[in-house]
């Protein structure tokens, strides 16, 4: 990969302090961008700047925004315009994502029994948090003649949870999959080729990226079964998606639009 190929772009990583935005910031700024990173915590997005600068040597802010908020994310957008003056990219990276490895409640939830709020904040950050930051920015980029969104979602956008892979050996369910998640990724797809259509005549390319399952410290018995269910033989590297994520920001993928690039181990092929 290019070490220039995103020169003088600005690019803006929403939930960049999550395991994946992260890399997501990195492989921007590696690329050459000049990356945003914005999440809910502003010490923790400014920590995470200084160390794209000190790593890469160069240039990334730190911005928190509450992305559910109409008024938070107009004020991140007018303060990359204000301190940058312009944008080119936005990785549309945040949601709540109820992990096997870290469950938000003790005990396994069944679809009968999962909570409404549950279901309303997700609502609210995977899907409300992408149109609301496609709207602020896209906007821009109309202005400015083109620019490159990139929707984070996933193959449960694609295909309904394998809730035998969260299931013990004695046969006991660990963990339940929710609802939420799928339905707010497959809703990110949809609103993804609206954008393309609609945007496109002005220039401004929106596509998707679907990861698969990423290893990151699960139950070894949940690593296997995953492993065993898709045809690569194992889970993503967190450093697995850096690629796709240059590719669809870049030039590479100019006539691109409107597309959902999966990028799962052939988890979807089978």
């Amino acid at each position: 990969m290019s070490e220039r190929v995103l020169a003088g772009r600005v690019a803006v990583v929403t939930g960049a302090l999550g395991l994946l935005g992260r890399r997501h910031c990195a492989a921007l700024s590696r690329a050459g961008a000049l990356v945003v990173a914005t999440d809910l915590d502003d010490a923790g997005c400014e920590g995470l700047a200084d160390e794209i600068s000190a790593v890469h040597g160069r240039r990334a802010i730190g911005h928190a925004a509450d992305l559910t908020s109409p008024s938070s994310v107009r004020s991140l957008c007018e303060a990359v315009l204000d301190r940058l003056g312009r944008v080119d990219v936005l990785v549309n990276n945040a949601a709540i994502d109820e992990k096997v490895e870290a469950p938000a409640s003790g005990a396994p939830v069944r679809f009968e029994d999962y909570p409404l709020e549950a279901w309303e904040a997700a609502v609210r950050v995977n899907l409300t948090g992408t149109f609301l930051c496609c709207q602020a920015f896209g906007a821009e980029m109309v202005r400015a003649g083109g620019g490159s969104i990139v929707n984070v979602a996933s193959t449960y956008g694609l295909v309904a949870p394998d809730q035998s892979l969260y299931r013990r050996p004695d046969g006991s369910q660990a963990f339940y999959k929710s609802a939420a998640y799928p339905t707010t990724k497959g809703a990110v797809l949809s609103l993804t080729r609206y954008l393309a259509a609609y945007w496109g005549r002005d220039g401004v390319r929106v596509n998707a990226l679907s990861p698969g399952g990423v290893e990151n410290g699960q139950e070894p018995g949940f690593v296997a079964r995953y492993a065993e269910r898709t045809p690569l033989g194992r889970m993503a590297r967190p450093t697995d998606y850096e690629g796709a994520i240059v590719f669809l920001a870049g030039d590479a993928s100019a006539y691109m639009t409107g597309a959902n690039l999966v990028v799962d181990g052939g988890w979807t092929a089978w």
